[in-house]
């Protein structure tokens, strides 16, 4: 077996022979074996530049030089460039290295966990999360233009948070972002905030918390939006007594199961729940973690673990006549709704980022129209359903997520407070939505300010 110092030796070696992809294979080997020496840093620069990576090779200078200066912070950036672009495995690397230096930078613990709790990780996430939020549960991030809104955001350490950079951008937002489950003082020590914004949207994750916000709450004498009285009732097992008598709408049964394989189809009979079956985890967004299963057999394999707490709801074909399957996305800004996506996929489990719309233009002019004209789209009797459950939900932010059967009434998927929702999509290829989307954003603002306008005259 090659010693530490063998890898890099040969790296650089094979560097001089030409041997540049080999080089580069021996000099990541060295990384392993040394991920603080800066030497293997400049030697894979080196090999990056020769083999035409220039980032690659940016990348691995800022590297040595961080680790021969011991700067936790400046790796710290250049694993926050590769997580802004979605780049999660070099993101990791280099959150890693920076917490080698300094294991109690938060930030970079925050970030990490965030990664690993993606890639479903939970464990190791949560105690990166608990490290990071216990030396710091308060930030704030001042808005870069004046006058500023100052919004002091509830927060949640797991998934489950409302998406507040896009309905609360830096640039007018002085946002005050409060983790309120490691708080040891509730409010005492906050900087002066004019509105509350509840950004914990999954109620399943907000346990946690719970105690801290009501005991907060009580004496809070600001507007609040998404109060969690509201979101308290938006539990997925919830939701077919919270639509119920809405016409038009088809809310599928769903019972909330922690006991394991065994007992689970005949609870889910009882509770009207028919094969072939959805699981889901608890705390589960985007289909992650969620599986159909056909039958017994499939469930004996594939059924949650004893103790695993997770959702069980009734499957409904909303295939369409072409073959296809369709998710609409509307959100609820103070009880309206307003479109804001259409996804196209030959698959069941319908996800935007999966649904390939950018491939096929024919799936962007589908979602044009629903973004120009939901009624048209959706029949007038669906819209009004999908305004009815809004009204119902009671959220001044929430959405949904839903289909169409075949004779026109809304299936709901799900509807909550926890819609993703951003404008990061190209403008050359999704011309339309840089026209409709902000119409939500603005529909946002104006709720924001009137409601601050509101808390002033009292």
């Amino acid at each position: 077996m090659m010693g530490k110092g063998g890898w890099l030796a040969r790296g650089r070696a094979l560097l001089r022979a030409g041997k540049l992809d080999d080089a580069v294979a021996a000099l990541l080997r060295a990384e392993t074996q040394a991920p603080a020496d800066p030497r293997v840093q400049q030697a894979l620069a080196q090999a990056y530049r020769a083999t035409g990576r220039p980032a690659d090779a940016t990348a691995a200078d800022c590297a040595a030089m961080a680790l021969e200066a011991g700067s936790a912070l400046v790796l710290y950036n250049l694993a926050t460039v590769y997580f802004m672009a979605y780049q999660y495995p070099e993101a990791e690397k280099w959150y890693r290295r920076a917490l080698g230096l300094d294991p109690d930078l938060v930030v970079a613990n925050q970030n990490l966990a965030a990664i690993l709790e993606n890639d479903g990780r939970l464990a190791e996430a949560q105690t990166l999360r608990d490290r990071a939020l216990r030396r710091q549960c308060l930030f704030v991030e001042p808005a870069t233009e004046q006058p500023a809104r100052r919004v002091l955001i509830l927060a949640a350490s797991a998934f489950g948070n409302v998406p507040i950079d896009a309905l609360l951008p830096q640039r007018t937002t002085t946002r005050i972002k409060w983790f309120v489950e490691y708080a040891t003082d509730l409010g005492d020590a906050l900087p002066p905030y004019d509105i509350v914004f509840n950004a914990i949207g999954d109620a399943d994750l907000a346990g946690p918390a719970a105690e801290h916000l009501n005991r907060f709450l009580e004496q809070c004498r600001r507007p609040v939006l998404n109060h969690p009285d509201a979101v308290a009732h938006t539990p997925r097992h919830l939701t077919p007594c919270r639509l119920a008598g809405i016409p038009a709408v088809v809310v599928p049964p769903v019972l909330r199961w922690g006991g394991g394989v065994a007992g689970l189809a005949e609870a889910a009979a009882e509770a009207g729940i028919a094969w072939p079956i959805l699981l889901r985890p608890l705390g589960s967004h985007g289909g992650k973690g969620l599986v159909r299963i056909a039958g017994p057999d499939e469930l004996a394999q594939q059924g949650p673990a004893e103790g695993e707490t997770g959702y069980v709801t009734a499957y409904h074909d909303t295939r369409s006549a072409d073959g296809y399957y369709r998710k609409y996305r509307m959100i609820f800004i103070d009880r309206q709704p307003h479109a804001y996506h259409l996804a196209i996929s030959p698959n069941w489990l319908v996800h935007y980022g999966s649904a390939e719309m950018l491939a096929e233009p024919w799936k962007r002019d589908e979602e044009q129209r629903f973004l120009e004209d939901p009624a048209a789209v959706l029949g007038g009797e669906a819209l009004a359903a999908v305004a009815a459950i809004g009204r119902r939900l009671d959220l001044d932010f929430g959405g949904i997520d839903f289909g169409l059967l075949a004779d026109g009434r809304v299936l709901v998927f799900e509807a909550n407070a926890t819609m993703n929702l951003h404008l990061n999509d190209s403008p050359e290829d999704f011309p339309y939505k840089h026209i409709h989307v902000p119409k939500i954003f603005h529909a946002f603002e104006a709720m924001l300010e009137q409601r601050c306008a509101d808390g002033a005259d009292h």
